[in-house]
C-alpha cells in the first residue's frame, strides 16, 4: 500500500473531509444506496479510454483473509425457516440433503469439504441447488434469512456451469460494493480451487493504477465478479465479451433493481447479455424484497421462472436478540457505548457501530479515538486502497470495533461480529420519517452468522427515533425489548446473558 498511515488514522482523515459528491445538491440526482456511487457516471464511448481508472487485476491474494486468526472456522446450521418455494409447474424438485446428491464434479466436493469445511447443505442451499442446477436452468428468485447460505447457492452455481477448458466469461456476478465484490470472489476461489477455473474481479480502482480501458487485454477469465458501473464499462468497450455466458447472478438483488439502487445498470447488463445469449440463467438473490420490487422482478425474469420467499415475520434472525436504549442527548450515545457496551462487548467478539451519515462517522471515530478506544471507520468516502485496507483487517480480527455507514449494511461476512449497535436508525434517503426496514434487516444480520449467538442495541435519541423505532417493530410484527436504564450496568448485563453472550 503507498497510505503507510494507520487504519485508524487513515479513517478519521478522510472521514472529516466531505468528497465533492456532498457538495451538490439532492435535485441533481438519486441518491444511491450505502453513501457513494459504485462509479462516476459512464461517459461516451469516445472517452472511455480516458475514464477507467483501474488496474489489470485486482491483488484478492493480499486481501484474501488469514484463516489462521479466524476464532470460529466451522459453519453452525442455521435454525430452520419456513421458506416458500413456488415454481410454474409440477417438478421433481427435492431437497438435497448431501453435496453428493447435487452430482457435482469431485474437484467441487473438494472445495466444499476440505477448503470451506462444510458438512451437509443448509436448507436454503439444499431447496435451491436442485433448482439452479438442474436443465432446463430455469431462473430463479430467491430470498432467505442473512447468514443462512446464500453465497454458497450462487457460488456453487456459478462454478458448476462453467467448462474449464473453454477460457472465455461464462458466469457473470453483479453486487452493489466492491467489498461485497471482493468477498464473493474470496470464496468463489476457495471453493474451486481444485477445478482450475479462472475468475476476475470488476471493481473500481484508485487512480495510482491507472490503466486506459483500450489498453486492456479481453477478459478471459471464466467467471467475472464486479460492481455494475464496471461491468458496463468493460462491455461497452468490449473488453468483456458475454456471448458464453451461462449464468447471471445479482447478489443484494432488491438493491440492484430498486430505482434508488442500481435498476438502470442492472437492466442494461441484463438485456445486453440476453440479446446474444438467450437461454443465459439469471439468479437474483437478496435477503429482503419489497413488494414493489418483487413485482417489478417477477415481470423482467422470463415467464417460467423459480421462487424462493420467506414471509417478512420471520426474518429478523431469531438468534439475534434485539434491544432498544433511550438515552436523552447524542452524548449520551457515546458515553453507552464506552461505558456500558464496550466494558463486555470486546470480551465477547468483534462489533460493527452503524451510523447514518459520513459526518457522524468521523465524528464517532474522534470521539472514541479521544476516549483511547482503538477503533476504525469505512464509508465511501475513503480510497478504495484504504477501504479494502480496513476490512481485511476487521476481518483478520487485528480490529475489533468497526464503525461504519451502510456501505457494509448488506452481505458482509464476518462470523465473530457478535455486536451490532445502530448508533442511527436507518431511514429512507429521500423521507427521513419512515424508516428503512430492508436496511434495518440487513445490518442486524451482520451478527448471528449462520445462526451464531448475537445482540443489537439500538440507540434512540428524542421523539423520532422513538416514532422510527416503532414504526420497524410494526413493519416486522415485533416488539423489541427495552433496556430499561441506559445508566445501569446491570441492566446491559442481563440483555448480553439473555442473547447468550454472557
Amino acid at each position: 500500500m503507498a497510505d503507510t498511515a494507520t487504519p485508524t488514522s487513515t479513517a478519521a482523515a478522510a472521514a472529516e473531509v466531505p468528497p465533492p459528491q456532498e457538495a451538490k445538491k439532492a435535485t441533481e440526482a438519486p441518491k444511491r444506496w450505502a453513501d457513494v456511487e459504485d462509479d462516476p457516471p459512464e461517459e461516451s464511448s469516445a472517452s472511455l479510454a480516458s475514464e477507467e481508472k483501474g488496474a489489470p487485476e485486482l491483488d484478492v491474494e493480499n486481501l484474501a483473509i488469514d484463516e489462521n486468526r479466524k476464532i470460529n472456522k466451522f459453519l453452525d446450521e442455521p435454525e430452520d425457516s419456513n421458506i416458500k418455494a413456488v415454481t410454474p409447474w409440477d417438478t421433481p424438485y427435492t431437497s438435497a440433503s448431501t453435496f453428493e446428491e447435487l452430482k457435482l464434479s469431485p474437484e467441487l466436493l473438494k472445495g466444499l469439504y476440505v477448503e470451506m469445511k462444510f458438512e451437509k447443505p443448509s436448507k436454503i442451499q439444499a431447496i435451491s441447488l436442485p433448482m439452479i442446477l438442474t436443465p432446463p436452468y430455469m431462473d430463479l428468485i430467491a430470498q432467505a434469512h442473512n447468514g443462512s447460505g446464500k453465497t454458497t447457492c450462487f457460488t456453487l452455481g456459478m462454478l458448476s456451469r462453467v467448462d474449464p477448458n473453454l477460457k472465455a466469461p461464462q458466469a457473470l456476478c453483479i453486487c452493489p460494493t466492491r467489498e461485497l465484490a471482493i468477498q464473493n470472489l474470496e470464496v468463489l476461489r476457495k471453493m474451486g480451487k481444485h477445478t482450475g477455473i479462472t475468475s476476475e474481479c470488476a471493481i473500481p480502482m484508485d487512480s495510482s493504477n491507472y490503466l486506459p480501458i483500450n489498453k486492456r487485454p479481453p477478459i478471459t477469465a471464466q467467471v467475472v465478479i464486479g460492481t455494475p458501473g464496471t461491468i458496463k464499462k468493460w462491455m461497452s468497450a468490449k473488453k468483456l465479451g458475454v456471448s458464453c455466458v451461462k449464468i447471471l447472478v445479482f447478489d443484494e438483488a432488491d438493491h440492484m433493481l430498486a430505482e434508488d439502487g442500481f435498476k438502470d445498470d442492472s437492466l442494461r447488463i441484463m438485456r445486453d447479455i440476453e440479446r446474444i445469449s438467450s437461454n443465459c440463467q439469471v439468479l437474483l438473490f437478496s435477503a429482503t424484497f419489497s413488494e414493489t420490487v418483487k413485482n417489478f422482478v417477477s415481470r423482467i425474469v422470463k415467464r417460467d421462472h423459480n421462487q424462493l420467499f420467506v414471509k417478512k415475520e420471520e426474518l429478523s434472525l431469531e438468534s439475534v436478540k434485539q434491544y432498544k436504549v433511550n438515552v436523552p442527548d447524542e452524548l449520551s450515545k457515546v458515553t453507552v457505548i464506552k461505558e456500558r457496551i464496550f466494558e463486555f462487548g470486546e470480551r465477547l467478539g468483534q462489533t460493527i457501530i452503524f451510523v447514518r451519515t459520513r459526518n457522524s462517522a468521523s465524528m464517532l471515530h474522534k470521539s472514541l479515538v479521544d476516549l483511547g478506544y482503538d477503533v476504525t471507520t469505512i464509508q465511501g468516502a475513503l480510497k478504495q486502497d484504504d477501504r479494502d485496507k480496513i476490512v481485511k483487517e476487521f476481518k483478520d480480527g487485528l480490529t475489533q470495533v468497526l464503525i461504519s455507514t451502510d456501505l457494509l449494511a448488506r452481505g458482509f461476512d464476518q462470523q465473530q461480529v457478535n455486536l451490532v449497535i445502530n448508533y442511527d436508525l436507518p431511514v429512507k434517503h429521500d423521507n427521513r420519517t419512515e424508516p428503512d426496514c430492508e436496511v434495518y434487516l440487513h445490518r442486524i444480520g451482520r451478527a448471528g452468522r449462520f445462526g451464531r449467538k448475537g445482540a443489537v442495541f439500538n440507540l434512540l435519541c428524542g421523539d423520532m427515533d422513538r416514532m422510527i423505532m416503532s414504526k420497524i417493530e410494526n413493519h416486522f410484527g415485533t416488539k423489541i425489548a427495552e433496556v430499561a436504564d441506559w445508566r445501569n450496568e446491570e441492566d446491559f448485563k442481563a440483555a448480553l446473558r439473555s442473547a447468550g453472550l454472557l
